[in-house]
């Protein structure tokens, strides 16, 4: 696990919260369906929940890895938004959500969704960077998202790696963009 010096860790369990709305007609697209736009608000605003409470204070939205639409979500669908802190480094955290729905006016269980995993960064008062707690997985499937996420943020620095490695060559061949 990452060294965060001397703040004390805090269980993935501490954090976790579920963010639940029901979705109207305001909230569809021309299909008729909910707008992947409005799911996509809820789950920033239930990952920020989550990082701000790991966290102890303000976090930002740093990046989002991935986004997957499951099964389209429809007007009269309750929508829970589940999110907990997988993953801490020394200023970030990966943020898992799994958003869940079911008929508002029915007693079928939920079905997944949707899922998602956002990066946010702690920040102090004058937006720079502030160290976090590190994340204490607690049951075996904690365990796994912890894994899952460090292999995550791997690719993650190996994408932007390349990029950048490939951008400096064609400036240095004189290609402009």
């Amino acid at each position: 696990m990452t060294d965060q010096g001397d703040i004390p860790g805090k269980p993935a369990s501490a954090s976790r919260t579920t963010l639940s709305h029901i979705m109207t007609a305001h909230d569809t697209n021309l299909l008729g369906t909910v707008h992947g736009g409005v799911i996509m608000k809820l789950v920033d605003d239930a990952a920020g929940a989550v990082a701000g409470r790991h966290s102890g204070g303000p976090a930002v939205t740093a990046s989002m890895d991935e986004m997957a639409f499951l099964e389209p979500v429809r007007v009269g669908d309750l929508l829970h938004v589940k999110a907990q802190v997988n993953w801490t480094g020394r200023s970030s955290m990966e943020v898992g959500v799994r958003v869940m729905a079911e008929r508002w006016n029915e007693s079928t269980p939920a079905t997944q969704v949707g899922t998602a995993y956002l990066v946010f960064a702690a920040v102090d008062g004058d937006g720079k960077p502030r160290p976090v707690p590190p994340v204490i997985p607690e049951t075996e499937r904690d365990k796994r998202r912890y894994q899952e996420a460090q292999i995550r943020r791997t690719h993650r620095l190996a994408r932007r790696r390349a990029i950048k490695e490939l951008r400096d060559q064609r400036a240095a061949d004189g290609i402009e963009d």
